[in-house]
């Protein structure tokens, strides 16, 4: 991947970082709707076994031929803050990422390492670890233990060839997405959900500028440091260069699937409407940093509501004109990463599951949702 190459990948999410709506296997037989409650309500043993078996075939070498054959040359790869196995009772992972830079490395692949996970949570879903908690930037201890992995994570990275850079934490929650978010409010534990609430900008500004001095003293000048918008673009307009941060990125997740959650139509033309907006956006800041589009998918309302004997045929023109709009969108920024690569292993999809297959990376490929030549557009 040349430095003039634009960004063309996927996300690997549930391997090193669960989300149980996307393989519940993992969770079979334990009554949790989370990781945290996952290694909580196991016994070490049987959490070490079960989290090795997953961990060993849910992404394998195979996964990076296939990526680099699909015409990608990306991966982002949601690493938990105990990567590192220092935080009982979770089981770390650090020599499974170490495994994808060296399939990476063979297959021609850069790597972002996206730190998905806070202890306490920095926004409430299920892909910060814990349903419904968002309290860890409420905790200096636990903000400067988040530091202090970022800079283990950039020592123990920057000297792989295929490493990117850091992404320096995922969807930390902005005031409107918390309020309206289905999961705030539905945490297991009420007791440690008590001082839960939004991701102030205030904070996320300073977090940002400390994790940025402290990684930028360790990376290489080329390896780049990445900052999710926090679901909000207004405070980054000025924000990198006053700074005067340099090889930064800045993240940004267009779900056309949740934006139809406030609407109570779902047509193409709202999705039409919704991109140009989201392009000029993208046009605007792309002046003052570039944008890395780190999540989304073709998947939307629009698409799953049709009925089930509804011709296959019109399901996928209906998927064809989701890509064609959102690929169109997507060019104006410095690259993309779809979510995600897979989610059941097996790619069989039934039912109720249906839905899901446009989520799946490698299923829209195969159904020829996404173009055959999507890594070039």
């Amino acid at each position: 991947m040349s430095e003039t190459e634009k960004i063309r990948g996927t996300n690997l999410g549930n391997w090193l970082v669960l989300e149980k709506w996307m393989d519940p296997a993992v969770f079979r037989g334990v009554d949790a709707e989370d990781e945290t409650w996952l290694n909580r309500r196991m016994d070490r043993e049987s959490l070490a076994e079960r989290m090795r078996r997953h961990r060993e075939t849910y992404i394998t070498e195979e996964d990076f031929r296939e990526i680099r054959a699909a015409g990608l040359n990306f991966v982002r790869i949601p690493v938990p803050y105990f990567i590192f196995g220092d935080r009982k009772p979770y089981i770390g992972c650090i020599e499974y990422l170490d495994r994808a830079f060296s399939w990476a490395e063979k297959y021609g692949i850069r790597v972002l390492v996206d730190l998905h996970t806070t202890p306490g949570g920095q926004n409430g879903y299920d892909n910060g670890s814990i349903v419904g908690v968002c309290r860890w930037h409420r905790n200096e201890e636990e903000v400067e233990y988040v530091l202090h992995v970022l800079e283990r994570l950039a020592e123990h990275c920057r000297g792989k060839r295929a490493f990117f850079g850091i992404e320096v934490v995922n969807e930390p929650v902005s005031f409107p997405v918390y309020l309206t978010s289905p999961t705030t409010g539905k945490a297991e534990s009420r007791v440690e959900a008590q001082g839960s609430r939004f991701v102030p900008t205030g904070f996320l500004k300073d977090f940002y500028v400390s994790a940025y001095e402290r990684l930028r003293r360790i990376l290489k000048p080329e390896q780049a440091i990445v900052f999710h918008d926090g679901f909000r673009f207004k405070p980054w307009k000025r924000f990198f260069r006053k700074h005067r941060m340099q090889n930064v990125y800045l993240d940004t997740h267009p779900y056309l699937w949740a934006m139809e959650l406030f609407i109570p139509f779902h047509k193409p033309w709202m999705h039409d409407l919704y991109l140009r907006l989201f392009r000029l956006r993208i046009r605007s800041l792309q002046k003052e940093i570039p944008v890395l589009v780190g999540e989304w998918t073709i998947c939307t309302h629009w698409c799953t509501e049709l009925p089930e004997n509804t011709p296959k045929s019109v399901l996928t023109r209906r998927y064809r004109r989701t890509a064609r709009a959102e690929l169109k969108t997507f060019r104006e920024a410095a690259g993309w990463c779809y979510w995600s690569w897979k989610l059941l292993p097996d790619g069989r999809y039934r039912g109720k599951e249906r839905w899901k297959e446009a989520w799946d990376l490698r299923k829209c490929l195969e159904n020829r949702w996404m173009p055959p030549h999507a890594g070039r557009l």
